[in-house]
């Protein structure tokens, strides 16, 4: 069942609940309740007349939201993509985790209804069992920050506001243009010039992005992009049926691909043909999974600094608890790139 925002509850009224009939924040509605004198006149009777209309009785959960007191930071897990390399989410979690850890706090992970982004944050909100939540899914459409800003909850993206530029919430992003632009020079440098790029469908901001670095990189050494592109879907079968066309149709010395996962598509291709990565063909994938890592003869991968981006997320999540809150700044992190011998 879904969701949505602005629903009359059928659950006892929250505190969250009168905040929002109130139109004041959540530690507003804790102050009128635990520490009514820090309150003007006028504030603590519109905060009293919601308690009344809505019935809201405190309790200790309530009067403990947004005091740290349960030191719990909520992130919502989705299921493993079969067929594909991606474990960013996996070296992401486990920084989390113990950056999370160093300043106090312990990540509550939780699911959801794949078919419903939204499930599982309400229940979280009602119990008020966390202090705030860190979202992972920026993706085009995806309503989580929409929702959680209507909720007044506290909350950090990993991943820009694609869809949303002026989102005020802050956010920790990886430039995956710059990633792509500098695995691209990095085979420029090598002596390819026919360089192809495999990436997501034109619907994906991300892939989008990191395209741009690719083509930014051709379009600076004066080189053609045309008939050197193709956009899939994230998968291996996806990635060898790209590199198959375009070996022949276009035949490129080198590839620059969205993802891990498409770029094990491409070696899968290369091995069909008996061509040799890094001698035949160059090959260069995106994330770094522990697959680049040790597939033969290894795969050079753009690697996403995620221990400094949850450095920032919990730095942002520490100024959006803390008394006066501190708004956070939105960071554009560097990729580097770990070159190995398929490239």
């Amino acid at each position: 069942m879904h969701r949505r925002p602005g629903r009359v509850p059928a659950a006892p009224p929250t505190l969250a609940d009168v905040a929002e009939r109130a139109g004041v924040s959540r530690q507003t509605v804790s102050n009128a309740v635990n520490n009514p004198d820090l309150l003007r006149a006028d504030t603590l009777h519109r905060v009293q007349q919601a308690i009344a209309e809505l019935g809201y009785l405190p309790n200790r959960a309530a009067r403990n939201l947004r005091t740290r007191a349960s030191h719990l930071i909520g992130l919502r897990i989705t299921p493993a993509q079969e067929g594909t390399a991606n474990a960013t989410m996996d070296r992401f979690v486990h920084s989390l985790v113990e950056t999370s850890r160093d300043a106090g706090y312990h990540v509550l992970l939780f699911a959801g209804a794949p078919e419903d982004p939204l499930s599982g944050y309400d229940d979280l909100l009602r119990s008020t069992a966390v202090d705030a939540f860190v979202v992972t899914d920026t993706y085009l459409g995806n309503p989580q920050a929409a929702w959680l800003r209507s909720r007044r909850a506290p909350f950090v993206a990993f991943g820009r506001p694609w869809d949303d530029p002026a989102a005020g919430h802050p956010w920790v992003d990886v430039d995956g243009a710059a990633g792509c632009e500098l695995a691209t020079t990095h085979l420029l440098d090598r002596g390819h010039e026919r360089v192809a790029w495999i990436g997501w469908r034109k619907d994906s901001f991300i892939g989008e992005d990191r395209r741009a670095g690719w083509s930014r990189a051709m379009r600076a050494r004066g080189l053609p992009t045309a008939g050197l592109a193709s956009r899939v879907e994230d998968t291996v079968g996806s990635g060898q049926e790209a590199a198959a066309a375009l070996l022949a149709q276009s035949r490129p010395s080198a590839f620059v691909c969205a993802s891990d996962t498409l770029a094990m598509g491409v070696l899968h291709t290369l091995a069909a043909q008996g061509l040799a990565p890094g001698r035949d063909v160059a090959v260069v994938g995106f994330d770094d999974s522990q697959v680049a890592q040790v597939v033969p003869p290894g795969l050079t991968s753009v690697r996403q600094p995620l221990e400094e981006v949850a450095v920032h997320v919990v730095r942002a999540l520490e100024g959006l608890l803390a008394r006066p809150a501190a708004a956070g700044e939105s960071v554009l992190l560097a990729p580097t790139l770990a070159v190995r011998g398929s490239s």
